[in-house]
This record gives C-alpha cells, structure tokens and sequence, in this order.
C-alpha cells in the first residue's frame, strides 16, 4: 500500500499552540511516511560541533497533519507502524544549564559525541535489534532502537514550546514513543493537529545527559480517529501489546506520577466496574511507575499495566 509522504521540509513547527495550519489534511484511518530532521536540524556533524546553548527553535516536529473528522473531546490514535533512521550519524552531547548532571564540575557542557551508524553490524551472529543495525559510542555497540522524542497535538489553550512536553503530547522523550506502539492523545482543536519529530537512533528512560543519538528518521503511522470516546482522556495514552501505559508531564515527578496515576485510576474503574477507591488499591497492585525524562522544563513519566489487566477502551 502506497502512502504519501510529509516531510519536515513540506512544514514543520517549534511551538504546539490552538491555531495551528496544517500542512497535510489526512483521511481518518489513512497511513503516512513522516519524515523528520534531527532535533538540531543538522547543525551538529563532528564532536568538535558543540551546543553553547539550548537553541530558541529546537525540536523541529513536521506538521501539522490536519486528521479529518477529529474535533474536541474525541481521541486521536497513531499507530506507530515503523521508526527508521535516515542519516549515517546520529549525535548525543551535553549543553551549559541542561541535563540531570548539570551542575558537575567533571563533566563538561558542552560536549559532543559522534554515533556512527553501522546497518549492518551483526554481534555473535546475529543482527541486531530487528535488523535495525547499531550505532558506535567510542567502539561500543549500541543497538539501535529508534525514539519519537517530541509527538502531540494542538494544545487547548496555551501556546508550548516543542521542548516542553504537557497534555498535549510534546517533548515526552518517552521510549514507548516506537514501532510496534499505539499511541492515543486527547483532541483539543479541529482536525487534532498532529505533529511529530526529535527522534532518536537510541534513548534511555530518563534521558539523563538531555539528548538521545539525535537523529533523522522516517515514521510510518495510521491516523485514527475515536469520536465520543466512552471514557474522557485528558493526557497522552500508550498501548505497547504487553501494557497500557498513561503519561503525565508536570513541572515535578512527584506530581506527573501523581497524574499518571489518577489516569490509570479511571481506566482500571471503568474496566473493571470498580470503585476509585478500589482501583486505586488494584492499581498499586498491578501498576508500574516509568520515569520517561527528567530534563525537560517539565519532566515527564508513566504508569504501565499489564495487558492482563487494562486494555484501551478506545
């Protein structure tokens, strides 16, 4: 099956905001190519290209993708189909003021490394990660495994940075950001108005240093929409096969688990014919806290439950 391609060079956006343009109108259920450019839009090429500062336009995210027939109140869902890298280099570096180790005196802001990519490495035989081969840090392996760093949709009000993630989606550096997820998001404005970008070759949860191996890729999505959703979402969803996972950004973890946790509380009431108070105590049973980042303006981080006990009501 054919799809048609949106590339960052068609459009893209810094800012997630409650007018948005879009650069593509899709049909609901249609399937796309996004194409995307590396967080830094290609400003960093050698370790001796260095980051004095976090930039003012960061995280360019392609889009908007207007979603026909989305409208306030319904849930847009993006499957996630495949995630690969387009570029020969990802790059992973540090900036003055930005990271969890900011502060240290023995680590140097700023600082960059190379990640070359081998396609075809291959480790004891076998290939790695799904084919996807692996990226080099200074002579290490690591698997590549490719991230949707920034992904959302017009906010409901305010005007957001594309590095600060919120209800709207944004900045989750969330490692379920990947192939094989679906993810679901609240719709604030006509037409949802996806955008998405900042991928990475490889990210750990946490996004320590402030950056993944920043890189370009190509995302094959399907675009759906849920209309009249029987259970309200108020912030991003996601469905990895094996758990549902709520995801909550705020301006401090103890807050973001707070919400991600009030969100599994309806989803395991409404599954389930419990009380709040019983899903509560069913969800300190069967759910898991997941830190997704902890350096953005706000972080960022998730409850997951097991498939055995939640599905998506959507």
């Amino acid at each position: 099956m054919s799809r048609e391609l949106v590339s960052h060079r068609d459009g893209h956006v810094y800012e997630f905001s409650p007018e948005m343009e879009p650069i593509h109108e899709a049909a609901d259920g249609e399937s796309l190519t996004i194409e995307t450019i590396d967080s830094l839009n290609g400003a960093i090429q050698a370790d001796a290209d260095l980051l004095d500062a976090i930039p003012e336009e960061v995280n360019a995210a392609t889009g908007p993708i207007a979603v026909e027939g989305a409208s306030p109140g319904d849930v847009l869902a993006v499957e996630i189909e495949d995630v690969r890298v387009t570029e020969e280099v990802g790059r992973v570096l540090t900036a003055p003021g930005f990271g969890l180790l900011r502060d240290d005196p023995d680590i140097e802001h700023p600082a960059t490394r190379i990640t070359r990519v081998d396609a075809e490495s291959d480790r004891d035989g076998e290939t790695e990660k799904e084919g996807n081969g692996s990226i080099d840090f200074e002579g290490i392996d690591v698997p590549i495994d490719p991230v949707i760093g920034t992904i959302g949709v017009a906010t409901a009000g305010e005007t957001i940075s594309t590095l600060t993630p919120d209800d709207h989606g944004g900045n989750l550096d969330t490692t379920d950001m990947t192939a094989g997820t679906t993810a679901y998001f609240p719709v604030f404005q006509e037409g949802a108005m996806l955008a998405m970008g900042d991928s990475k070759a490889a990210m750990a949860d946490g996004e320590m240093c402030g950056t993944g191996a920043e890189i370009g890729t190509e995302i094959d999505v399907t675009l759906s929409v849920i209309e009249d959703p029987d259970v309200p979402l108020d912030r991003p969803l996601v469905d990895t096969g094996d758990a549902v996972k709520t995801v909550a950004s705020a301006e401090t973890m103890e807050r973001a688990v707070e919400l991600a946790n009030r969100d599994v509380v309806r989803l395991l009431a409404h599954e389930h014919g419990f009380s709040r108070t019983e899903a509560y105590l069913f969800s300190s049973l069967v759910g898991g806290l997941e830190i997704s980042q902890v350096v953005d303006p706000q972080v960022t981080a998730r409850n997951a439950v097991p498939s055995e006990y939640l599905s998506v009501p959507y």
